[in-house]
């Protein structure tokens, strides 16, 4: 038998467990990207939905998937991660591989909805496994991943342009069977290379629902929820912009999008190793914030330059930008893992998820509506929101450590386990597990 505990031989960079979580998320990443990218055009151009039904079936999937997060989480704590991230990529590989088969708009949002409640469970119990497989240092164990997860969806959407060029529905369908694949191979991977970790004994105050009445916890998640349009700063509403806004030409979209891409992937590892303790995540977020004030106007004054001026100012923008989108995750990871108790990482993961895909949900409407509304204020207005959410960043940081049972762990602190204190001896012995 393997062990079930978390300790430093865990937290090696080359340790086997991360290497398959890393193998696996690499691998379900490419066909998102091979599915993501291309999957619009084969519901509206394939199945031939109206676009504003598959916006309708995909909000309603959304909104649905919002209440696996917590349940999941709970059952990765209760049961052990492994065993609930498998089921979802299980469930995730049966719904993807059913989109080839509906003709309809109700079996479309039924099959999404399926697919986004099985991605939710995952994400908490990926969540927990991360937590679990990370060690001492779970945050610079998430960069890492996320370094690879971010190549798989480039590597993928490379995949699918090949695909749209071609243009027809064996080539759409392929794409989704591609997607449904890699799901399948990634829960191999896991079944391969990942132990059983066994569920950390609870204590007596423990309650199915306890996150929701850890108040830091929850201000936090809100805080990064919010700061979360960041994201879609980039991938929607600077797209619009330039296309609608200004003369650059119209490479300049791809190319801010493989920029984005390409910043974050060869800075997130070196800069997220750089933030473990709670303390410093929430330095991160006001770090972030900064750069985001830069970021936004220049990104509005691409309007007022010259058409061949206009691209390289996008770059310097988006490079900007994604310098912040690195430290704003790093951030996020250090808090989201260090914050939460170590026998109830699942549901802190789940509503750390729960609370980050329901303002993925409402960016669309607050940017294009607001932002884009009001023109360069808007982006002046969004810069100086993203300004005050990361100054929110160090104080939130500390009245949660004020809040966590035992001593705060500072700077100087030992690196903290995946509850955010130092792992017990007990559980720095090794790995446990079947």
């Amino acid at each position: 038998m393997i062990g079930a505990g978390v300790g430093k031989r865990d937290s090696a960079p080359d340790s086997g467990p991360q290497r398959a979580l890393i193998g696996a998320a690499f691998v379900s990443r490419v066909g998102n990207g091979l599915f993501n990218t291309a999957a619009v055009l084969y519901f509206t151009l394939v199945v031939q939905l109206p676009a504003a039904q598959v916006g309708a079936g995909l909000t309603i999937a959304g909104l649905v998937g919002l209440a696996a997060g917590i349940p999941a989480g709970n059952l990765a704590d209760r049961y052990g991660p492994r065993g609930i991230w498998l089921t979802s990529l299980a469930l995730q590989t049966a719904t993807m591989a059913a989109f080839v088969l509906i003709d309809g708009w109700l079996a479309f949002t039924l099959v999404a909805t399926l697919d986004r409640l099985a991605a939710a469970g995952g994400g908490a119990a990926g969540g927990a496994l991360v937590a679990r497989a990370g060690g001492e240092r779970p945050a610079a164990f998430r960069a890492r991943l996320r370094t690879f997860v971010n190549l798989g969806v480039v590597v993928g959407t490379l995949g699918a342009a090949v695909a749209i060029q071609i243009d027809t529905r064996p080539a759409y369908t392929a794409l989704i069977l591609a997607n449904a694949a890699s799901f399948a191979c990634a829960g191999l991977i896991a079944l391969l290379g990942v132990p059983r970790y066994r569920p950390l004994p609870r204590p007596a105050a423990h309650r199915r629902w306890s996150v929701l009445s850890d108040r830091p916890y929850v201000s936090f998640v809100a805080l990064y929820s919010a700061m979360g349009l960041q994201y879609q700063t980039v991938s929607l509403l600077l797209p619009i912009w330039l296309t609608a806004h200004t003369d650059a030409p119209r490479w300049t979209v791809a190319a801010v999008y493989a920029i984005n891409s390409g910043v974050c992937v060869l800075l997130q590892s070196r800069l997220g190793s750089t933030v473990e303790t709670p303390r410093q995540g929430g330095r991160a977020f006001r770090l972030a914030g900064l750069l985001f004030l830069v970021s936004c106007p220049l990104m509005a004054l691409t309007a007022d330059v010259p058409a061949w001026v206009a691209p390289a100012l996008a770059v310097l923008a988006v490079c900007i930008h994604s310098v912040g989108e690195v430290w704003e995750s790093s951030g996020g990871y250090a808090l989201a893992f260090g914050l939460a108790p170590d026998h109830a990482q699942g549901q802190y993961q789940g509503l750390f998820g729960l609370g980050f895909d329901a303002g993925q949900a409402l960016a669309p409407v607050v940017l294009t509506g607001a932002v884009l509304g009001l023109g360069h204020t808007g982006w002046l207005f969004l810069g100086v929101l993203f300004a005050g959410l990361g100054a929110a960043g160090p104080p939130v940081a500390a009245w949660a450590e004020r809040t966590r049972p035992g001593k705060p762990g500072g700077d100087d602190a030992a690196p903290p386990g995946p509850g955010g204190s130092p792992l017990p001896e007990a559980d720095r012995q090794g790995v446990s597990g079947t």
